[in-house]
């Protein structure tokens, strides 16, 4: 129960802590280097859901071990398959 409460608590002072930088940039003359790096930091943080994706669902992501599969496979070996095509990566088909 304590887990969820902590996350949502430090979410939500670092949302505080990041409007203030904002606030402090657009209203405040004399705002300076660190309200400027914690306003970027956070937007910056703010796109890095949306471009990350577990390697597993990636669609076209390449299996671990793919440079030993591939070397088996040019000894006659198993194909590397993708992650993104039905299976498991790197599976046998």
């Amino acid at each position: 129960m304590a887990g969820p409460i902590v996350r949502r608590g430090v979410a939500l002072g670092l949302g505080a802590l990041w409007w203030w930088a904002v606030a402090r940039l657009v209203l405040t003359p004399d705002a300076g280097a660190l309200e400027g790096a914690v306003a970027a930091g956070g937007w910056g943080l703010s796109l890095l859901p949306v471009h990350c994706v577990p390697k597993a669902r990636a669609v076209g992501a390449l299996a671990a071990g793919r440079w030993r599969e591939a070397w088996r496979v040019g000894r006659g070996g198993a194909e590397v398959g993708l992650a993104g095509e039905g299976g498991r990566a790197g599976v046998d088909r």
